[in-house]
């Protein structure tokens, strides 16, 4: 139960807490705003609100808006090469994960030489260490799903090789993180949804992986509770503010829940599935193989007392059976509407569930090291063929 804890991002939590960010100790004079290709960062107003406190705090700003829901290392590239023609000297995330993740790369890319597969350890990557400190990052998250905002990696597609991965380095944590609710009641039911069961799901298998530890429990079972508790009162009332909070803690506990503990095989069997198909949403993904994937370890009875313990985090007081986690996740995601999502409805073929097993073992094997029981390809096409509808 032994665990090692090092999560240095100092964070401002809290409805408001983006007007505080003039007061904060800037790491540079010149920074480069990072937002998604959408409109709506620009259009809530956030981006404008985040350029004026940074002008009051003396920081001249560029903005560089390309980057996509399931982020790509060319875009990684050319917001690297952006930041270094404008002689910027820290970075400011402003979104979701994918802004997060692309900004902390891309800092990383400021710095160093060559292409970011350089530095990714798995798959395809060549594993070569950073020689040079990325440029610091701020991030401000609006959306409560990836906890991006306090740890210490970014997952990035290469669609030359159908890979989505990590980057993952102690290099890479923001210096400063603002987690404000108000910034979230803009997000659509649908994706709040996807966000919040990203962020449950992060601590729900933290809580059964290998990698369990004191830290990671305490902090992963805290989190299930604030999501779950709450995360449909934010899909069916979007602007009540109380319950934004709780799962945006949630959120932010996932995050060093990631730090502490580790996720499992469920990511990288999702990261093969967007990496074929770039507009699947991570969350909507991980909603789909959610059903079969933890049945399928409840049926291996490798945690039955924290299948049982989860049950009663989301609200089952009377939990008894590990079974009692899968009533419990099934009637959540009908809460919040997301209980039929298909596979098909984003082109994917149970042809490719064999290729997407391969892919995540080669990509992602990490996290296959993390479940309490071997994972085989033949298993996780099994996964994928229960959860395609």
């Amino acid at each position: 139960m032994g665990f090692n804890m090092y999560v240095p991002t100092r964070a401002l939590f809290g409805a408001g807490r983006l007007n505080d960010l003039n007061g904060v100790k800037m790491p540079g004079k010149k920074a480069m705003v990072v937002i998604s290709n959408g409109k709506s960062t620009k259009e809530n107003g956030y981006l404008a609100r985040t350029e004026e406190q940074l002008r009051i705090a003396g920081v001249e700003t560029v903005v560089f808006d390309k980057v996509e829901a399931n982020p790509l290392k060319t875009t990684v590239m050319e917001g690297a090469a952006y930041a270094k023609e404008n002689q910027c000297d820290f970075i400011v995330a402003l979104g979701g994960g994918s802004c997060m993740d692309a900004s902390k790369a891309m800092a990383l890319m400021v710095t160093n030489e060559g292409d970011l597969w350089d530095y990714v350890k798995s798959g395809t990557g060549k594993g070569k260490p950073i020689t040079v400190k990325p440029l610091p990052v701020i991030a401000i998250t609006t959306t409560a799903g990836t906890g991006s905002e306090t740890d210490f990696g970014g997952v990035i597609t290469n669609a030359e090789t159908n890979e989505k991965t990590g980057i993952v380095d102690e290099t890479l944590f923001p210096v400063l993180a603002i987690v404000d609710p108000e910034l979230m009641c803009t997000v659509p039911p649908k994706f709040t949804a996807y966000q919040g069961f990203d962020a449950l799901f992060h601590s729900v298998e933290g809580y059964i992986s290998l990698k369990a530890n004191l830290m990671s429990d305490m902090v992963g079972i805290t989190a299930i509770e604030n999501v779950s508790r709450n995360l449909a009162k934010t899909v069916q009332t979007g602007n009540d503010l109380e319950a934004r909070e709780k799962v945006a803690f949630g959120n932010y506990l996932s995050g060093i829940e990631m730090c502490v503990g580790s996720t499992s095989s469920q990511h990288s069997l999702e990261h093969a599935m967007s990496a074929y198909h770039q507009e699947l949403p991570h969350g909507a993904g991980l909603i789909m193989l959610s059903k079969a994937y933890f049945t399928h370890f409840i049926n291996k009875h490798v945690c039955d007392d924290r299948f049982v313990r989860m049950a009663k985090a989301m609200g089952m007081e009377e939990a008894s059976e590990p079974i009692d986690f899968m009533t419990m996740l099934i009637k959540l995601q009908e809460d919040c509407g997301v209980a039929d999502l298909k596979m098909s409805d984003y082109g994917i073929k149970p042809e490719e569930f064999e290729t997407m097993a391969k892919n995540a073992k080669d990509t992602m094997g990490g996290l296959f090291m993390c479940d309490r029981t071997p994972l085989s390809v033949e298993d996780c096409v099994d996964i994928y063929t229960k959860s395609y509808k």
